[in-house]
């Protein structure tokens, strides 16, 4: 299916009821779309290697390609995570009452 027909199914579904939850298919607009653009951007591009092909398919399918620093990251999150726990008016310069 056309992104664009989604797109109209969109359109077509608020103008009968404003308030209708169309967030699956908002959901499906943004693959669509993506789809199309990969698409584009693969047909414009010179052939890949299959090593190329490969880390493309690690980032579609939401792993990390080799050599990225997951735990770095995963180590920042954590710290952030306490300092928003520990993030008390008192903590802040504000009164504790």
């Amino acid at each position: 299916m056309s992104w664009t027909k989604t797109r109209s199914q969109i359109a077509n579904a608020k103008r009968r009821d404003p308030q209708a939850d169309v967030s699956g298919l908002r959901a499906q607009l943004k693959a669509e779309r993506l789809e199309d653009y990969i698409r584009r951007t693969v047909d414009a591009a010179p052939p890949l290697t299959p090593a190329q092909r490969d880390r493309l398919a690690l980032l579609l399918r939401g792993a990390e390609p080799p050599g990225k620093p997951t735990a770095v990251l995963s180590i920042r999150r954590v710290h952030e995570r306490r300092d928003s726990d520990s993030a008390t008016p008192e903590a802040l310069g504000g009164d504790a009452a």
